[in-house]
């Protein structure tokens, strides 16, 4: 806020500390002294000289922030001083706004010719010679940061520089990968876009399928790791923001291994990263996993058909619907009632009514072929299909392949009035499990599209429309 104190412009919002320093050139005294106050009182710290060779010399005592450059000057006029501060490697770095009372295109243009940055015409408002003599301070100090950005990060190539002889040696004899990351900072936001590998051991370049020279000191990072896993890039840079370690498996086919386990920790302003190859170990746990697997589904059995009971269908399904959810992936059932298969008890007896279930059952469970779907005995006649990471057209393949598998079996049925043969109706539902669901609905869905089957006449498979 600036308001007229005895004859002069005061910022009221000024503090005690100088805003910069300015030095003015210009041959007019009182031009010099007009200036002199108008900005003192603003809170910047004003030197004035009457020369441009004066003006050589006072800067070289004491750089100056910025400079405020007359034109029409005797001995060198302001374009002659400009150029001569620019040929002064001490000095060309000065931000240089003429200002002057010509006002021709042609003195605007060779003023930014000669390596000005403004040029403020007279007669000036003091409240634009501020703003610009501000903007071009912020842009100086703004420069001047990355200047001594620049300087930190060289110092610390060149730690790392004369550090790499000394770590080759244990990178190259030690039994794990290991490899060092510098960031590669955007200048103006600071922001991490990539990094570039200061060294790598013949461990790591060798799970990468890559040369160790078209790795070390190159750009390939960013590359290799979206192919890898598209979030590793950003996880990696929070490494780096934020100082947590990154600690986990992760699985990546290469030669003989698969499976490995990384520790990524902060390293100055990038991070070091030891790989190991776990495949033996992550293939015991898969086996042991597997085998639990089983085990599960053999206590979950159906004492009769020998396949999963309507329990162990319940749980699966609960399980399958929160991992889809998570994963966003299509998850399907297929419901399964033999037709009319209160007559074949009937006429066949108990015994062979039990012999019938067990052999439709095995032979469903056939079908499927992937260890994540399941098939169970759902209740009574009826079974149920759970297809893992299947849409609507790969579930309805599955269930005309059961109705294929099931007539193959050629079992007799005298009292059915679609077939001489048993045959089954199915109801086929499928979706993307949401938060808003439950496996209940998809359930239901299947229900629903299994009655429309049996109304329609039987021996087919029909699919949930989807609501």
């Amino acid at each position: 806020m600036y308001q007229l104190i005895n004859g002069a412009l005061v910022n009221l919002d000024s503090q005690s500390e100088s805003k910069g320093n300015i030095l003015l050139v210009d041959d007019l005294p009182e031009n010099l002294k007009l200036l002199t106050e108008l900005l003192s009182s603003l809170g910047y710290t004003v030197r004035s000289v009457v020369s441009g060779s004066r003006a050589l010399k006072t800067a070289k005592s004491k750089l100056p922030d910025i400079i405020l450059l007359d034109v029409k000057m005797p001995e060198m006029d302001g374009y002659q001083v400009c150029e001569a501060f620019k040929n002064d490697p001490d000095l060309r770095d000065i931000p240089i706004l003429f200002i002057s009372a010509l006002d021709e295109a042609f003195d605007k243009l060779k003023a930014f010719q000669v390596g000005g940055v403004d040029y403020i015409t007279k007669p000036f408002q003091i409240e634009e010679v501020v703003a610009r003599l501000e903007a071009h301070l912020t842009i100086q100090k703004q420069h001047k940061r990355l200047q001594n950005e620049i300087v930190k990060r060289k110092e610390i190539e060149e730690i790392l520089y004369q550090s790499r002889s000394l770590l080759s040696g244990i990178l190259n004899t030690a039994l794990d990968g290991i490899a060092a990351m510098q960031a590669v900072r955007d200048p103006l936001t600071g922001d991490i876009q990539d990094f570039y590998c200061l060294a790598v051991n013949p461990i790591v370049s060798r799970v990468l399928n890559r040369n160790r020279e078209d790795l070390i000191g190159k750009l390939v990072l960013r590359e290799l790791l979206e192919n890898l896993s598209p979030d590793l890039f950003n996880r990696f840079v929070k490494v780096v923001d934020s100082g947590e370690p990154l600690d986990e498996d992760f699985y990546y086919p290469s030669g003989d291994g698969c499976w490995y386990h990384y520790v990524a920790v902060k390293l100055s302003d990038g991070f070091a990263i030891t790989i190991r190859d776990i495949t033996t170990r992550k293939q015991t746990e898969l086996a042991l996993q597997e085998a639990n697997h089983k085990l599960e589904l053999i206590a979950n059995l159906d004492g009769l058909t020998q396949i999963a009971n309507r329990r162990c269908f319940n749980d699966y399904l609960a399980k399958e619907w929160q991992r889809h959810q998570r994963e966003q992936n299509p998850l399907s059932l297929i419901l399964i009632d033999i037709d009319y298969f209160k007559r074949y008890n009937d006429s066949n007896g108990h015994q062979g009514g039990d012999d019938c279930l067990i052999r439709v059952a095995q032979e469903i469970a056939k079908v499927p072929q992937r260890p994540t779907d399941l098939v169970a005995r759902y209740g009574g006649e009826e079974f149920a299909a759970i297809l893992s990471n299947t849409n609507m057209e790969g579930a309805l393949q599955v269930a005309a392949d059961i109705q294929t598998a099931i007539a193959n079996l050629a079992i007799p049925h005298d009292n059915s009035d679609v077939s001489d043969l048993v045959t089954l109706s199915m109801g086929v539902a499928s979706q993307i499990p949401t938060s808003e669901r439950s496996p209940k609905d998809l359930i239901s869905r299947a229900d629903q599209a299994m009655y429309t089957a049996k109304n329609r006449g039987r021996n087919r498979a029909i699919a949930s429309l989807i609501r």
